[in-house]
């Protein structure tokens, strides 16, 4: 699996595992264990989730599945890249820190490789950024980023860091169909080598049914899901976080990580859905 660097040393691959409305369902739980450690086993080394996501229930679920892969051997702790967020109205200087222990409670685990503001709310940024600096000297996260974040939001975040640790990585929402952050957020963020994570990649399922994207995607003998999640991945600097349950659908976003994407093919995509030509605000889901 390709990986990218992140601006405070280590790696994170291009593409991983998204939770979003996973433990939201006690009847859902054993499935959705199960999705985790498929994942898992196949190959998916980072996994994106947050205390919002069934209000801690996606948590659950992933501390599940990977204390079940860990005893059985399946992978190493330190293969692992494991993401959370803290929800907005938490993230004060000391709620922040309250917030992450409940999710490595969560989670089972003693760090957490990265943990994001969700979205910004009420709590002033330079507390939010003190207690990430706080965690990281404690050793209960590797690094600290943000979410939905942006490119005014990240030059102001810039301001509160001062000496310490850097903003390791922004997620937001980057599809085909959704294409604003490419405008002036992604590039951006490749000035200063920090990894763009996008969420619902493939519209949440929409671009599967798009009729373009299918006709493009059959002459390369793939999916049109399969041609959207490796269009995003083409862009320099970003990584693809797509939530799949099924295992064939985790199959296919693994293989579309290794689909190489040609000029003719890149232009084609472009035609079909344009990239931006002004500066729009963010998009969030």
């Amino acid at each position: 699996m390709r990986t990218l660097s992140l601006p405070t040393g280590g790696e994170m691959p291009v593409l991983g595992l998204g939770t979003w409305r996973m433990g939201e369902n006690a009847d859902q739980r054993t499935a959705e264990v199960k999705a985790v450690r498929d994942a898992i086993a196949l190959g998916y080394r980072l996994i994106d989730t947050a205390e919002m996501y069934g209000e801690g229930g996606a948590e659950t679920v992933v501390g599940q599945a990977i204390g079940e892969a860990l005893r059985a051997g399946d992978v190493r702790r330190e293969a692992l890249f494991v993401v959370s967020k803290v929800y907005p109205h938490n993230a004060s200087r000391r709620g922040t820190r309250e917030a992450c222990e409940r999710s490595l409670k969560r989670l089972g685990l003693d760090a957490i490789d990265l943990y994001l503001l969700h979205w910004r709310g009420n709590h002033p940024l330079h507390e939010t950024v003190a207690a990430m600096h706080a965690l990281l000297a404690d050793g209960r996260i590797a690094h600290w980023g943000v979410s939905n974040f942006d490119t005014d939001d990240m030059q102001e975040l810039a301001q509160c860091v001062g000496d310490g640790p850097a903003c390791a990585a922004n997620q937001v929402y980057l599809s085909l169909g959704e294409r604003g952050p490419e405008f002036s957020l992604l590039p951006w963020q490749r000035e200063r080598g920090m990894p763009l994570m996008a969420y619902s990649p493939i519209d949440q399922g929409a671009l599967a049914h798009d009729k373009g994207l299918g006709e493009l995607a059959a002459r390369l003998g793939v999916t049109a899901a399969q041609l959207a999640l490796a269009a995003v991945m083409a862009r320099p600097g970003v990584v693809a976080i797509p939530k799949a349950v099924r295992s064939a659908h985790l199959k296919q976003n693994l293989a579309a990580a290794e689909l190489q994407l040609d000029a003719a093919t890149l232009a084609a995509l472009d035609r079909l859905h344009p990239p931006p030509r002004r500066k729009t605000p963010l998009a969030m889901i």
